[in-house]
């Protein structure tokens, strides 16, 4: 019945915790493209992909207990910090066991920063078109973040290597 809250939290917990909300929508709609069974619908937000049904569900592991969310004041913004609860550990002991390539997969997402998986998401969200395109696209919809061709082969190169490394 909660199998799919229970995904969230099985990936917030190989993570060990995740810092910021867009950075954990980034790394689950990424894992999602890598073909790891995430269920959530993405759309084309102000930040990249974002999925409403994401939100909802860590809004109710938090009410129930499973997650904990703390927040940290960093003058300009507001920083969302997620982990496992205690209570999240004996929940996830009833869920099935998580595919063997995506803790990997979720400790090189996190180690890249929010401004970086914005890029990578950005460039998924669009893979049904060429290269060229998918670049194109970027810098219409962020072009006030000003993304380099570095970080645009940057991002390229780390979208072939998780798939070279994850579920195809």
């Amino acid at each position: 019945m909660l199998q799919e809250h229970a995904r969230i939290a099985q990936f917030i917990s190989l993570a060990t915790e995740v810092n910021g909300r867009k950075k954990l929508q980034k790394m689950v709609f990424i894992a999602k493209k890598m073909n790891f069974p995430f269920a959530e619908k993405y759309e084309l937000h102000m930040y990249g992909p974002y999925s409403e049904e994401l939100t909802l569900r860590i809004e109710e592991l938090c009410e129930m207990g499973f997650l904990s969310e703390q927040c940290s004041d960093k003058k300009s913004y507001i920083q969302y910090t997620y982990h496992v609860s205690d209570e999240g550990k004996q929940f996830l002991e009833t869920a099935e066991p998580p595919h063997d390539k995506l803790a990997q997969c979720i400790e090189r997402m996190n180690g890249k920063s929010s401004r970086f998986l914005e890029l990578v998401s950005t460039l998924l969200y669009f893979d049904h078109l060429t290269k060229d395109e998918q670049i194109a696209k970027v810098h219409i919809v962020k072009n006030k973040l000003n993304f380099t061709e570095q970080e645009m082969d940057t991002a390229f190169t780390f979208i072939d290597e998780l798939q070279q490394s994850t579920v195809n």
